[in-house]
């Protein structure tokens, strides 16, 4: 979590985790409900909007914007790095 993010998480930028299993391959979309009920710590409304991060949150996928890696559907890997990235200021 950067740009601000991690604030919402009590200020820490980078969480390992080891996703529970389950039948089906966890994709984005199960990854941020599970960081949801999970992680966040505070204000869901800064960092979810629906089932998806909200606009101003750039999520990278191994240092890929996820718009070119199929958004909430795309199947988590071993080892995948996930980035989110506030792009929204105060001012």
């Amino acid at each position: 979590f950067r740009g601000g993010a991690e604030l919402l998480f009590d200020g820490v930028k980078k969480h390992q985790v080891t996703l529970p299993c389950q039948p089906e391959p966890w994709d984005i979309r199960n990854l941020l409900k599970w960081i949801k009920e999970n992680l966040l710590k505070e204000r869901p409304e800064l960092f979810m909007q629906g089932e998806s991060v909200r606009p101003g949150i750039l999520v990278l996928i191994n240092d890929a914007d996820w718009e070119l890696m199929g958004e909430l559907d795309y199947k988590l890997q071993d080892q995948d790095n996930v980035l989110f990235i506030s792009t929204l200021h105060g001012g």
